[in-house]
């Protein structure tokens, strides 16, 4: 049969660190999501052009879907050329994986249109040059779930990438989304160079715990481990509220939960869908008092990630 000429991705939101678990945990979102549309044409090259108001940039080399694209283009022996179309669905910035929803999305529709020629691996490689772009770093905590969905462990992206999917139980994941912008190069900038062998130790500690917590669905376990004591006390200056946030959904029945990815997002995994929503409700009553404008996401873990829509 003939391969498609255009196809549409509808690419994820995901949840990166998890917690405990600092540029190498991460789980999928069933929403929000960007979607992303890919027409080979004769042209070599790339064409981008974004749908939405944001304003990014449409230089295949600084836009995040286009330095992944390239680089999957060095790795096809054909000349070929797309037209993409970006609906962003994830506000930059937002903590929930928006430049690796974008690079995710763009290279699982360009594998749909040359016949599924990559596994997820070598897509996951791909997409992590569109996180270069966006933060310096090739980094694959959201990359990875957004293209494998579920729940996925970064063991190692040097020398070679080794990622690891993992089941994950039937949690459901409560969002905040303050409306301020936490930039990732920023949040990188206040992370300590040296950590104390004490903390490591409790670190380490809490990632066997956690992922030991979602492959034997112990939620208690999950929740007493998912306390990150590196990463989130030297971000938290950058996010006002992250401690009352917490405090109230946990309250409100939240298993437990931290920053999302750099921020401003809060997450917090919750035992089923109505005490995801006590709790998303709870920190959004936080920003409410503090006026400042706030989105909520509520949903389950996806066990899919970035996904063809349309042919």
């Amino acid at each position: 049969m003939p391969l498609p000429s255009s196809v549409t991705v509808h690419a994820p939101a995901t949840i990166a660190n998890v917690g405990c678990g600092f540029d190498v945990l991460g789980l999928c979102l069933t929403a929000p999501y960007d979607t992303i549309t890919l027409r080979r044409c004769e042209q070599p090259g790339l064409t981008i052009t974004h749908l939405d108001d944001y304003h990014l940039p449409t230089d295949p080399t600084h836009n995040v879907a286009g330095a992944a694209l390239l680089a999957l283009l060095r790795e096809v022996p054909e000349t070929l050329g797309f037209e993409v179309e970006i609906t962003k669905g994830i506000r930059p910035g937002s903590g929930i994986g928006s430049s690796a929803a974008s690079a995710a999305g763009a290279v699982v529709a360009a594998n749909a249109l040359l016949g599924n020629r990559f596994d997820n691996k070598q897509l996951i490689d791909m997409a992590m040059y569109g996180e270069a772009v966006a933060s310096g770093v090739r980094h694959a905590d959201n990359i990875a779930p957004a293209i494998c969905g579920g729940f996925t462990l970064v063991r190692a992206v040097q020398p070679v990438l080794d990622v690891v999917a993992l089941p994950a139980p039937a949690l459901w994941v409560a969002v905040v989304h303050p409306q301020f912008e936490v930039k990732t190069k920023e949040a990188r900038a206040v992370l300590p160079t040296q950590v104390p062998l004490s903390l490591a130790v409790r670190q380490w500690a809490n990632v066997g715990g956690l992922v030991a917590g979602f492959l034997t669905q112990d939620f208690e376990l999950i929740g007493r481990a998912l306390d990150d004591y590196i990463v989130e006390p030297a971000r938290a200056a950058l996010l006002p509220g992250l401690g009352d946030a917490k405090k109230r959904a946990l309250a409100a029945g939240a298993l437990g939960g931290g920053i999302s990815g750099s921020g401003p997002s809060i997450f917090m995994l919750n035992k089923d869908e109505a005490t995801a929503h006590a709790a998303a409700e709870a920190m959004g009553a936080v920003y409410q008092k503090m006026g400042i404008a706030f989105h909520l996401h509520v949903g389950p873990i996806a066990t899919q990630g970035a996904r063809v829509v349309n042919f």
